[in-house]
């Protein structure tokens, strides 16, 4: 069975400074974060996510929390609104050890509170992580891999494919709001990407597009991983399609539900 996640050894609050903002397409930005602090970090990888905190629109400084366990979630929680910081849950799209910087991208969703924070950021704003972990774990006896994601998984499934072995046979599967949010993938010659917008139909469902899509697809030879992730009832429908239609072991399959389509994140 694949663990649902795998935990370093070791993990602390890690409290760092923004040292650049780039947007990437109409729906995607990146953001630098650095400082000596990144240095607590074990690189790990792959999707490797983080609970990034942030302050709040009007707070002039970030209050971490001090647990480096789940505990730090009450302490959050516990904290007036007024010093509370944001939190979301984003991965680490890069991470450059010997410049103690990594690169965090965001999809940009309306005035939320993150986009919203993304779009004002400047040099120099301090920012937050909490080490999450990593999902993607391939079983040795996998011959080949399926990668599906909406545009919160994009930046999971671009790392991810940034250190895939180039002997690698894989279909993607990403589903994006724009065709300009399409990107250049330098991928291993196995590996097939598939690209699909929802500039005909800007108010369907996220995942609805690539979702009915895979279910009429060809599924990679032999025995498959599959690692999936992004609106809730995209990650759920696929992972039910694969172990009812396509008879993938529910143990082959990582998923992750990284948000709710018209739910706000709590706090």
């Amino acid at each position: 069975m694949i663990p649902k996640a795998r935990l370093p050894e070791s993990r602390t609050m890690i409290t760092l400074e923004v040292r650049r903002r780039e947007s990437l397409t109409p729906g995607f930005a990146s953001v630098t974060l650095g400082g000596l602090a990144l240095q607590d970090l074990i690189v790990a990888g792959g999707d490797q996510a983080v609970r990034l905190f942030f302050p709040r629109e009007g707070q002039t400084a970030l209050r971490m929390p001090t647990a480096s366990s789940e505990a730090w979630m009450a302490q959050v929680l516990l904290m007036p609104k007024s010093v509370r910081p944001q939190v979301r849950n984003l991965t680490i799209r890069r991470a450059r050890p010997a410049e103690d910087e990594i690169d965090i991208e965001f999809a940009l969703h309306g005035d939320s509170p993150m986009s919203s924070w993304v779009r004002r950021v400047r040099p120099g704003d301090p920012a937050g992580i909490f080490d999450m972990g990593t999902t993607y774990r391939p079983p040795g006896h996998a011959r080949s891999q399926l990668l599906v994601g909406d545009e919160t998984a994009l930046p999971a499934i671009l790392a991810i494919l940034d250190q895939v072995p180039p002997s690698l046979t894989a279909e993607v599967y990403l589903e994006v709001p724009t065709a300009a949010d399409v990107r250049d993938v330098v991928a291993p010659p196995g590996v097939r990407i598939h690209w699909f917008n929802r500039d005909d139909v800007p108010d369907q469902r996220p995942g609805a597009v690539v979702l009915e899509t895979l279910r009429r697809a060809a599924m990679p030879p032999g025995r498959v991983y599959a690692w999936v992730a992004g609106e809730s009832r995209l990650a759920t429908s696929v992972r039910r399609h694969l172990v009812n239609d396509r008879g993938v072991p529910k143990a082959d399959i990582s998923f992750a539900g990284y948000w709710r389509h018209g739910w706000s994140a709590p706090g």
